[in-house]
């Protein structure tokens, strides 16, 4: 391994566990700011987004009528949404956990569902019914308290982020500035 490669491999995971470490405590300590700033990030890449649709319906001559008006109106939908997320930011990132816990919470009953139609491909299908009940019963849990589950699974990714970010500075100031 060449020493600049070794480097900047160094610095990356620094950096890494750095950046882990300072958006772990900030959604940690100001879960409501740092859940406003995504909300954010997201209505500016809606309103991106929609802009690139409906501008690209001028440069598609050879597109059908059903196509172009298909583009601009996903296009007007996320213009709008994205212009909901600065009107009312509060309401903008609720949406936004609540969609989370419901999506996360019809994936995890998905989960289950394939896990228990696939049981005989596992040589210990009593892990595998352990895994599926668990994803189960969290999903059902997620689909009727989604805002709730959102929010725990919101600060459990800030507690993640924090100790990912410990382990990776460690690592970094514990890595050999000499290498084989």
């Amino acid at each position: 391994m060449s020493d600049l490669f070794y480097t900047k491999l160094r610095s990356m995971v620094g950096l890494q566990g750095l950046l882990s470490l300072v958006f772990g405590l900030l959604i940690v300590f100001w879960p409501n700011r740092t859940a406003a700033a995504v909300t954010i990030m997201v209505g500016i890449a809606f309103i991106a987004i929609g802009a690139a649709y409906v501008a690209a319906i001028g440069t598609h001559d050879d597109e059908s009528a059903w196509a172009r008006l298909g583009s601009f109106l996903v296009g007007v939908i996320y213009l709008v949404a994205g212009v909901f997320s600065f009107i009312n930011l509060y309401a903008a990132t609720v949406y936004l956990f609540l969609i989370v816990g419901l999506l996360v919470g019809i994936t995890w009953i998905v989960e289950a569902i394939v896990t228990f139609a696939s049981l005989k491909y596992f040589e210990r299908k009593g892990w595998a019914v352990f895994s599926a009940l668990i994803s189960l019963l969290a999903g059902i849990v997620l689909l009727f308290s989604p805002l709730i589950g959102a929010a725990i699974l919101w600060l459990l990714l800030g507690l993640a982020m924090i100790i990912v970010g410990v382990v990776k500075i460690f690592q970094y100031f514990t890595w050999s500035h000499r290498h084989a």
